[in-house]
């Protein structure tokens, strides 16, 4: 059965994938972006289909539409986009959740909010599991981003509690793929991206520090599947993939993958960088019978693929 569905950040890199699948199920989707790090070019192939609608707007400022379904996924996610302008950034995560929550109450919608693996801080627990409160530095550099996320769970919870408003939330680590931004900062498409140039690899750190890393296909389906899962999982779920993989492994595969002649190079670790990251996805196994499918490898040589076609035009 056809539904309307209401994508925030619809023009950003997960948005994208996930208004592309939600059409292909036959749903009407309406896509609302600021394009602050969303992407015309990443929607541009969707603008045909008489079920898709695209809408600039801000999610700070209040949005009202008739909807069945809302994925709440307007935010910048990289350090360099976030840090940018870390008000911003803050504003989006809380008035942002408190705009689509509000829509949601008042119209009866469903309504997903996407979190973020960076609440757990720098882990003090490994795995992660979703019980683990986080070890986060309030007024750090990530802090905009962190406890913007952290605050918007928590108003998500108090909107189911205190209004009955039907919630999700899934706490979303490391994703990748096809439609990244050249500029995202993340440590794939950096890495990538150095790697086709030639150019040296920023390592941070020594490289030891390690990162679990999905593919966006895999991503996109554990959203739909958390969506459609029992009222009662208001809870927040991890999604990611539990391979880990130090950022010397990754480098190194890269290279390998690109035949890239890149070296790397060593630099100072960021305030506040986690040491480790990987995600105890039993949760979302046991709730929704979702896990990752898409193996590192595969998901990096569609990247590679992607990224060369981007830096060729």
């Amino acid at each position: 059965m056809k539904k309307r569905i209401l994508v925030t950040g619809g023009a950003g890199f997960i948005g994208s994938h996930l208004c592309e699948r939600l059409l292909n199920e036959g749903n009407e989707v309406l896509c609302l972006d600021n394009f602050f790090t969303g992407s015309k070019q990443n929607i541009v192939h969707l603008l045909d289909n008489p079920y898709f609608e695209m809408i600039r707007h801000d999610i700070t400022q209040p949005y009202y539409a008739e909807v069945e379904e809302i994925y709440n996924l307007a935010c910048p996610a990289s350090p360099v986009h976030y840090q940018y302008n870390p008000i911003k950034t803050i504003k989006t995560s809380v008035m942002g959740a408190i705009n689509m929550l509000g829509l949601a109450k008042r119209i009866g919608a469903k309504v997903l909010q996407a979190s973020t693996s960076e609440v757990y801080g720098d882990p003090t627990i490994h795995p992660q599991t979703e019980d683990y409160w986080g070890n986060v530095n309030p007024i750090g550099k990530r802090s905009c981003y962190d406890e913007g996320k952290r605050c918007a769970e928590s108003l998500f919870i108090n909107y189911n509690l205190q209004n009955n408003v039907n919630i999700r939330i899934a706490r979303i680590f490391n994703t990748f793929g096809p439609r990244m931004s050249l500029n995202d900062g993340r440590v794939i498409s950096n890495f990538v991206i150095q790697a086709l140039r030639g150019e040296p690899i920023t390592i941070f750190g020594n490289g030891e520090q390690t990162r679990s890393f999905q593919y966006v296909d895999d991503l996109i389906e554990g959203l739909i599947q958390l969506m459609k899962s029992s009222d009662e999982n208001t809870e927040p779920i991890n999604m990611g993939n539990p391979g880990e993989f130090t950022m010397l492994d990754l480098a190194r595969k890269i290279i390998d993958m690109t035949g890239s002649s890149s070296e790397l190079s060593f630099h100072p670790l960021p305030e506040n960088d986690p040491i480790r990251r990987k995600p105890d996805i039993t949760l979302a196994r046991e709730k929704l019978g979702w896990e990752p499918v898409v193996d590192l490898d595969r998901g990096l040589q569609t990247t590679i693929d992607y990224f060369k076609k981007e830096l060729d035009q």
